[in-house]
């Protein structure tokens, strides 16, 4: 009787950790990564139809939404988004951001508020002299100007609400040079 309760005992146990182990493996299989987002933002939505369209952007905005800030830098290199984002209507450019950037800024501010002061200073000079390129030039997403200036009232709210004051002190320059250039009209 002791050596069936002990078997049933180490099956029960074997049984447990193999539900254990499957659910760490698809838990992981189903966390996002940077290429499996943007194999998904390749997807052409060309002949899709409104429902399908609907259904893709907010299961892209998911995706997005689950990546760390460093993995949305990495999908930002790769440049999927932005060939996604070209094949969106304005309207649907205007929800895409909407799900989007509340959660992009935020892991923004955060960043900032962890950076060393010297790298956030070149960030700054980064940034301004990017802008300073740009300038007159076509938004290089191919933004209409009210999604344009939606990016920019994010960006203004979560800088003001999520930012540290040093934060707020080194970004100062690109703030202003936000709102004075052509691309915050």
């Amino acid at each position: 009787m002791r050596i069936e309760f002990w078997f049933k005992l180490a099956a029960a146990l074997a049984v447990i950790w193999l539900v254990a182990a499957l659910a760490i493996h698809f838990a992981r299989a189903a966390q996002p990564t940077p290429d499996s987002v943007a194999a998904y933002l390749r997807v052409s939505m060309g002949d899709r139809g409104l429902e399908e369209r609907a259904r893709r952007i907010a299961r892209a905005a998911d995706l997005l939404n689950r990546l760390s800030f460093e993995q949305r830098q990495q999908l930002r290199g790769q440049h999927a988004q932005d060939e996604f984002f070209r094949q969106l209507t304005p309207d649907e450019q205007g929800r895409f951001l909407d799900a989007t950037l509340p959660t992009g800024f935020k892991q923004m501010m955060e960043n900032f508020n962890k950076m060393d002061p010297a790298k956030r200073k070149q960030f700054v000079e980064r940034a301004l002299t990017e802008m300073k390129k740009r300038k007159g030039q076509e938004s290089p997403r191919g933004l209409d100007d009210a999604n344009a200036q939606k990016i920019v009232n994010q960006g203004l709210r979560s800088f003001y609400n999520d930012a540290s004051a040093d934060v707020k002190l080194d970004l100062a320059p690109l703030i202003e040079q936000m709102q004075k250039s052509n691309f915050s009209r």
